[in-house]
């Protein structure tokens, strides 16, 4: 009995917390004055933090119920448009078009720390929508208005070294999501003078680096990741690389998924790596396919393939099966794939062209590759053994792919892949 009405007694507490806050978003929203509204929005973040993830998560269900557009006032401005597309008129139905809690959140934004708030709140907000389809416009709201805001033109970007303050070394590390940082050790080496690192930072958030993306300086494109993320590599003379090889980006706001970052950040970090080191030539990238192996398990679906090359695609599925008697996970086994015979090899970067040549342009594509290729850059070579982590082995039995960013083409290939066509080299084409 004693713990039903502990239970009834939270129910209450919780209820009573959620409707204060819903409350004070109401008080936000009708304050005229700047300084008032910038009281009530630093309670109404603090109430927000208060709550439970499940209470967080009704919070999210009353916006979507409560702070939406008026639907009769859409339509009478909608109607009153149409009768007299006026600029007055127009700029009424936009007033009623939008939610009225984008300017909640824009108010919520005035208060100190409200920026990373909203960064927050969209954090556990998209850890819902995929359940709750109801919250899918609380998300658009979300996410235009982190776009505006987060806006490439607003953003600084810094070089990251040994010299920089720890606490931001040490995001580096807990964020690294492609080739993990082991210690401190791993990170210097990756700092070293034939390395680089740039993180993208904002105003607001000026100790939270959103996005950073590491750089091996070399003298040709490389072929595998160990030899560049080793602790023991040998630290090569930078003084005149001829390559600028990204092969790690990640990012470390969780809340800020989906707001185009990465794009500007390759591009920014390339014009700032050619103006330093004018002997540098080619930009590229040495980077995972972590769709492949579960796409060749499928069976290496591909639609849309002429005659001949479906033949073609069909045949190097049959040959790598072989290879391993039909059991592929003998390809997700280190030793295995080290003594990998020609067939094999072959069969595997057969493969890999028409996955990333044919499957990239496709909404289902691998995301690593649709994210290059929609930049502007170029399909140029597939590497077999290229990292035989167990992670990707797992993912892609070792294979990676170069993709070239050549300045002076990114805007033309760009267009091509918005048009369906992978920008290929003639190395990778032949393979198909």
């Amino acid at each position: 009995m004693l713990d039903g009405l502990k239970s009834a007694a939270r129910r209450v507490s919780n209820d009573l917390a959620l409707r204060t806050l819903v409350h004070d978003c109401r008080r936000l929203l009708s304050e005229r004055g700047e300084a008032n509204s910038i009281v009530i929005a630093r309670e109404l973040i603090t109430r927000y933090e208060a709550l439970s993830v499940e209470q967080q998560g009704l919070f999210f269900t009353r916006l979507a119920a409560e702070f939406s557009p008026d639907p009769k006032a859409v339509l009478a401005a909608a109607e009153a448009y149409a009768a007299d597309p006026s600029p007055n008129h127009l700029a009424r139905l936009t007033t009623q078009v939008e939610a009225p809690r984008q300017e909640l959140l824009r108010r919520i934004n005035r208060a100190p720390g409200g920026t990373a708030s909203i960064v927050e709140m969209r954090r556990t907000l998209l850890s819902r929508v995929a359940k709750e389809p109801e919250l899918q416009s609380v998300e658009a709201d979300f996410l235009h208005l982190l776009s505006s805001w987060f806006n490439p033109g607003f953003l600084q970007l810094h070089r990251v070294d040994w010299n920089s303050p720890a606490q931001l070394l040490e995001q580096l590390i807990r964020h690294e999501a492609v080739h993990a940082i082991d210690g401190w050790d791993d990170l210097r080496r990756r700092l070293q003078p034939d390395r680089r690192c740039f993180a993208f930072f904002h105003p607001q958030l000026p100790q939270e680096p959103l996005i950073f993306v590491e750089v091996a300086l070399l003298d040709e494109m490389p072929k595998a990741i160990a030899p560049l993320i080793a602790k023991a590599a040998p630290v090569l003379d930078a003084g005149r690389p001829r390559v600028a090889a990204f092969y790690s980006i990640s990012n470390c706001q969780p809340g800020l998924r989906g707001v185009s970052l990465g794009n500007f950040l390759i591009k920014r970090v390339a014009e700032e790596l050619k103006s330093e080191l004018p002997s540098l030539r080619t930009f590229c990238t040495l980077s995972p396919i972590p769709g492949f192996a579960r796409w060749v398990r499928d069976g290496a679906p591909c639609d849309g393939l002429s005659k001949v090359r479906a033949e073609r695609l069909e045949a190097a599925h049959r040959a790598l099966l072989a290879t391993c008697d039909g059991e592929l996970d003998r390809l997700t086994r280190a030793g295995t794939m080290r003594n990998l015979d020609e067939a094999a090899a072959d069969a595997l970067l057969r493969l890999g062209a028409y996955y990333l040549g044919f499957r990239s342009a496709a909404p289902e594509g691998d995301p690593v590759a649709r994210f290059h290729l929609d930049n502007g850059a170029r399909l140029e070579r597939l590497n077999v053994q290229a990292d035989l982590s167990s992670k990707a082995l797992t993912h892609s039995f070792g294979l990676m792919v170069n993709y070239l960013y050549d300045l002076d083409r990114i805007e033309a290939q760009h267009e091509q892949f918005t048009q369906g066509t992978v920008a290929q080299s003639r190395a990778v084409a032949g393979l198909l």
